[in-house]
């Protein structure tokens, strides 16, 4: 028994398809029907109501199965794979249904809508003609007679598009391809087309996304995803590109363009990925070299060039090579002012230069393009800090070392300047109180730089001596008078403080 049209309304909220169900009774379905083949069709009828639609699907293969001539079981499972989405599916039933019921106009409207989406329009055009001259009801003539027209008009704005494109007049093509694309959603062909007028309008974002769509309306199409790569490969993101080569040689391993690229790709993002492991083990030199390779690998695509040479910068910065960090940190941002790993590597390189103000400059750039970089914000108020403390006293500069300067260049240094600045060796009565302020600071230098805990609080922009940054009693620490230091001997001990050296 049929149901009556009333049951069917429930269908139309998950099918966005005209004329879905129809009431077959209307038709012309007679009796005959195999009994197995009816109870499959009754249940999937009712499963497909409530929306159960895989167990509707279940049971229309099956009376499929029974009853290969029965055009209800392939109407009714072309409507389900509609619900589901699976346009490609239901053609072939509704073309079936067709062909066993060349008057059934609902199907025949309904492939024709199928068509239209699919871009095949002399097709669709057909059996929109078919209908209008089958004394179909007044609402199917009005739409296939308003489809037909549709199609017509597709039809012309596609050969305007294709003139367009060809005259190299990308954004008038784009546009009419637009219009298209908008009811032939599942042409693979349009999007493909439009995705190269925006490659070649530079618009990429767009591209991408007309070939994904187009890669997944035509399952084995591998020039999409050769596309999509190059194209991920040229903006420089080398881990997309590769992901997209590799979906090409998955449908088909023998693709020469796509293995060509494959090796390419893989190559470079090998180089890249072992210079981020080597400066994760603070391999600095090493990974230096692998970023020189990797922009022989690549020297036509700017982006990579530009981010090994951020590395490199990074790695100079790091391993303290300040005036290579400059320079390569420097071409980053004549290319790139807004750089951020850059700023801060070059800002660091200049701290290490004692150029704070250069530095300053730097970390305030970096900020201005950051969101809350909590590095940026330590950096700067560090450099800050130096900065307030070079214009006070600098136990580096007292010592004549740089701020990289290990603990033997640091003594060494401090036996040099203590013999050379000892009182002992002036007699004039001015350079004698000249050498014993110098002799003070070079002491004082030397207890601050080789005490790791005040070395790294006179690092960080406070020096540990100045009595402004003391509590208690070690504000006090170094406020004394030469008198105090009488009879000191750098080499040996004696004064207020014992200084033990070894030679060893």
């Amino acid at each position: 028994m049929v149901a009556p049209r009333a049951c069917l309304s429930k269908v139309f909220s998950y099918v966005p398809f005209l004329l879905v169900l129809i009431d077959l009774q209307c038709e012309g379905i007679e009796g005959g029907i195999n009994a197995e083949v009816e109870k499959h069709l009754e249940m999937g009828k009712k499963l497909l109501a409530a929306g159960q639609l895989a167990d509707a699907l279940s049971h229309f293969h099956a009376a499929v199965d029974g009853d290969p001539d029965n055009y209800v079981a392939y109407y009714r499972r072309a409507t389900v794979y509609l619900a589901m989405g699976k346009s490609k599916s239901a053609l072939p039933d509704l073309s079936k249904v067709i062909e066993l019921k060349p008057d059934f106009t609902s199907a025949r409207l309904q492939r024709g809508n199928l068509l239209l989406k699919q871009g095949k329009l002399n097709e669709a055009a057909e059996d929109f003609k078919k209908v209008i001259l089958s004394n179909p009801s007044e609402k199917e003539q009005h739409e296939a007679r308003s489809q037909l027209t549709k199609a017509d008009e597709l039809q012309r704005i596609i050969t305007q598009a294709r003139d367009a494109f060809e005259q190299q007049e990308y954004t008038a093509a784009s546009e009419l391809l637009d219009i298209l694309i908008e009811t032939c959603v599942w042409d693979s062909e349009l999007r493909e087309l439009r995705a190269e007028c925006y490659i070649q309008l530079d618009e990429s974002g767009k591209a991408i996304s007309d070939l994904k769509a187009a890669s997944k309306l035509k399952y084995d199409n591998t020039e999409a995803f050769y596309k999509i790569s190059i194209i991920y490969y040229q903006l420089g993101d080398h881990e997309l590109s590769l992901g997209e080569i590799r979906e090409c040689l998955k449908l088909d391993p023998d693709h020469k363009q796509c293995f060509a690229h494959y090796k390419q790709v893989k190559k470079l993002n090998k180089q890249l990925s072992t210079g981020e492991d080597l400066i994760r083990q603070e391999k600095f030199s090493d990974a230096i070299n692998k970023y020189e390779s990797a922009m022989k690998t690549e020297p036509n695509v700017f982006q990579y060039t530009l981010y090994a040479k951020e590395r490199i910068c990074h790695c100079h910065s790091k391993n303290e090579q300040a005036k290579e960090a400059i320079r390569t940190c420097t071409e980053v941002l004549e290319q790139d002012a807004g750089n951020i790993n850059a700023l801060k590597d070059r800002a660091e390189a200049y701290i290490l230069e004692e150029q704070y103000e250069e530095a300053i400059k730097d970390f305030e750039v970096a900020r201005d393009h950051s969101d809350n970089d909590q590095g940026v914000k330590e950096g700067l108020e560090r450099a800050q800090k130096l900065l307030k403390q070079s214009q006070k006293k600098d136990y580096y500069k007292i010592l004549g070392v740089k701020r990289n300067a290990k603990k033997r260049e640091i003594i060494k240094a401090y036996r040099k300047q203590a013999m050379q600045w000892h009182p002992d060796n002036f007699q004039e009565e001015n350079e004698k109180k000249q050498a014993e302020k110098k002799f003070i600071d070079i002491a004082a230098a030397k207890e601050v730089l080789t005490d790791p805990e005040m070395r790294k609080k006179f690092d960080s922009g406070e020096d540990p001596l100045d009595p402004e940054n003391q509590q208690g009693e070690g504000g006090q620490h170094f406020h004394r008078s030469w008198n105090q230091w009488q009879g000191f001997n750098p080499f040996g001990s004696g004064g207020p403080f014992n200084f033990k050296f070894h030679f060893n």
